[in-house]
């Protein structure tokens, strides 16, 4: 049986699955930590990619490979391929005054971001890899000036994976390329003129842009390596998502997305026009706080997640009227990067663990579900609600989602799904077929609870409270 690898190369954490390529299933698997931070030497990246292939039991015989990664990175690359600094993460708002002049230069306000959406189906913000290059070319222009190629985390890796030949050897994909602020799903193509107007020059070397079964390089062993993905398309691609499926995604991020065949171009920026890994789209929303809310209050709670789950699940729907906006480290939708969080309602009789408990998972996800609404807002289908990530381990989550989302919510077993995206395209270069191999995910939850409006009601007023201060 030919086996396949897949990678998922996350904010976090770095985690390898081998598969058999036929049937999906698992055969073995590793994981290792990420450096903490949202600058981080790409380095760091390369010793957990080996350290959790080792653990995997290695990569000499699996027929292909693929890597999936976290979006949006800045790496920059001298002439001679080597690093330049540090790379500047999605999660990094240190660009959020250079996301505001990109929307000035395209004639600013409405008018501005207008011309964004159209040209690439984005509104720049603080995450893109676009905002980026203009605060590197701004803030330091010698490590500007020596940039010979820009590429992404997942190019990256996939580059140094396969020896890394030479800067005219970088691949990425059409997921990955989308969300950088100059490509465009629509269209195919990248928008140099967005290029030069963010960096200053268009002269870097950027990577080709492959289709969903092109070759990115070849492993030492002489297995093909895919183009991989963005951790979003990748997540998509891993749970068998179709059109009118709508994806969250708690993780470090939390993400509200869906497989679409027409693409997106939102003049609010609220939904980013990003491509699949299918040929197709994947209109997308993302918050900066998901899980780590859930750690935030487990620590301030001193407990575990079980019992935070515990304690949210003893308290009511809606917390008595104790609602938690949840922007710990600022916030890109809205786009807030400054924002702080903040709880509302509090009293003697919310003053409890279980209280605050409820209103963090509440908050979390009436974040998610503001995604949910901007989504069918752009005319956008939803047929089902997919809960997957590491938020989707907590009970309470789960349970709470329905009242919040005012839909069935369907839960998968807990699975490394970004991984397992990586790992179907490889096993789809590997057929060539045109549609990537059918792949069961296990038996599915649905959970299902009647909506709780009030808990959406309170949350819409204290956030407003919240973005009033932070202007």
């Amino acid at each position: 049986m030919p086996l396949v690898a897949g990678v998922d190369s996350s904010t976090q954490s770095c985690k390898v699955v081998i598969r058999d390529a036929e049937t999906g299933k698992l055969v073995r698997e590793g994981r290792a930590p990420h450096r903490a931070g949202t600058a981080v030497p790409p380095a760091a990246w390369e010793a957990a990619l080996s350290d959790a292939v080792a653990q995997a039991g290695g990569l000499e015989d699996v027929a292909a490979a693929s890597i999936a990664g976290q979006m949006q990175g800045m790496v920059c690359l001298d002439a001679g391929g080597a690093v330049i600094r540090d790379a500047v993460l999605w999660n990094d708002t240190r660009s959020a005054g250079a996301a505001a002049d990109l929307i000035s230069d395209l004639g600013g306000g409405a008018a501005g971001q207008r011309a964004w959406a159209e040209a690439v189906g984005l509104v720049p913000v603080a995450s893109f890899t676009v905002t980026k290059l203009r605060w590197l070319a701004s803030a330091e222009p010698d490590n500007a000036a020596r940039t010979a190629a820009v590429c992404l985390p997942h190019d990256w890796l996939t580059w140094r994976l396969s020896g890394a030949p030479g800067l005219d050897a970088l691949r990425t994909d059409r997921s990955e390329a989308s969300g950088t602020g100059y490509w465009s799903a629509a269209t195919g193509e990248y928008r140099l003129d967005l290029l030069r107007l963010a960096f200053g020059r268009d002269d870097v070397l950027l990577p080709q842009v492959l289709g969903p079964t092109g070759q990115a390089g070849h492993l030492r062993t002489g297995a093909p390596l895919g183009p991989g993905a963005g951790d979003c398309a990748a997540a998509a691609l891993g749970v068998g998502a179709e059109s009118g499926d709508v994806i969250v995604s708690i993780g470090t991020s939390g993400i509200v997305s869906t497989v679409s065949d027409v693409p997106a171009a939102d003049p609010s920026g609220i939904v980013a026009g990003y491509a699949d890994m299918t040929g197709r789209f994947l209109p997308l929303v993302c918050t900066l706080n998901a899980a780590r809310v859930l750690d935030a209050a487990a620590t301030m709670l001193r407990v575990d997640h079980a019992e935070l789950s515990a304690l949210a699940l003893s308290a009511p729907p809606g917390a008595d009227g104790l609602a938690l906006v949840p922007y710990l480290e600022g916030e890109r939708t809205p786009n807030r990067p400054h924002a702080t969080g903040a709880v509302h309602g509090l009293t003697l009789r919310t003053s409890t663990p279980a209280h605050l408990a409820r209103a963090a998972v509440e908050g979390m996800l009436c974040a998610l579900a503001d995604g949910l609404d901007a989504m069918i807002a752009q005319g956008m289908t939803v047929n089902r609600v997919i809960l997957v990530g590491g938020g989707a381990r907590s009970e309470a989550v789960r349970r709470i989602a329905p009242t919040v989302f005012g839909r069935p919510v369907l839960v998968p077993p807990l699975g490394e799904y970004v991984a397992d995206g990586a790992a179907r395209q490889a096993a789809w270069v590997l057929s060539g077929g045109q549609r990537p191999p059918s792949w069961t995910v296990g038996q599915v939850e649905t959970h299902e609870a009647g909506a709780v409006p009030a808990i959406r009601e309170r949350y819409a007023v204290a956030r407003a409270n919240v973005l009033d201060r932070a202007g």
